[in-house]
């Protein structure tokens, strides 16, 4: 009898956090020491960003930036879409197609404990890795899936950081002003 593989069973713990006021520079020593491509950024410990090789390829060296001189919060990509240690990794995998994303923080009791990526599911499951790749060869990520995920980030009204962050008519809100706007609405 075989059973579903999850998220807490295949992601990797040992994260490389840094805050988002540190430089691009410093970021990629980090992941070329460490020879990863990403590192999360976290301010009063929730996951606010990511920074990957992909967006200092593109915001920085493509567009003719100094890495030294640019912050990370500049140019790291945010929101964070997250998941839970307890998601099965087909479902992390549909996540990551719909939302055209590679890795996805895992996020636990409001604490950023991992992170699951599309290689880290691939070696577990190579039949996984096939499906993924017929998910992004549509290469728009699915709009309506992507606004019903959980975010990380600074909440849009008022300001606080929060691993629940859901959208809201196109903003990112905490569950205290998803309640107030409800309440308003009344």
């Amino acid at each position: 009898m075989s059973r579903e593989v999850i998220v807490k069973e295949a992601m990797k713990t040992n994260l490389a956090i840094v805050k988002p006021e540190i430089s691009v520079l410093e970021a990629a020593k980090i992941m070329k020491k460490r020879k990863i491509g990403n590192v999360i950024v976290v301010q009063k410990d929730q996951a606010i960003g990511i920074l990957t090789e992909s967006d200092i390829i593109k915001k920085v060296v493509a567009a003719g930036k100094n890495a030294e001189k640019v912050k990370i919060k500049e140019v790291m990509s945010t929101p964070v879409i997250i998941t839970e240690p307890y998601c099965s990794l087909e479902d992390a995998m549909k996540i990551m197609g719909k939302c055209n994303v590679r890795r996805l923080p895992v996020i636990e009791d409001d604490k950023l404990i991992g992170i699951i990526t599309q290689k880290d599911i691939s070696i577990i499951s190579p039949i996984l890795h096939e499906i993924s790749r017929e998910w992004y060869d549509i290469t728009v990520r699915d709009e309506t899936y992507y606004k019903k995920q959980v975010f990380s980030g600074k909440c849009e009204d008022c300001g606080t950081l929060s691993a629940n962050l859901k959208n809201v008519e196109g903003r990112l809100l905490c569950d205290d002003c998803i309640d107030a706007l409800k309440y308003e609405q009344q």
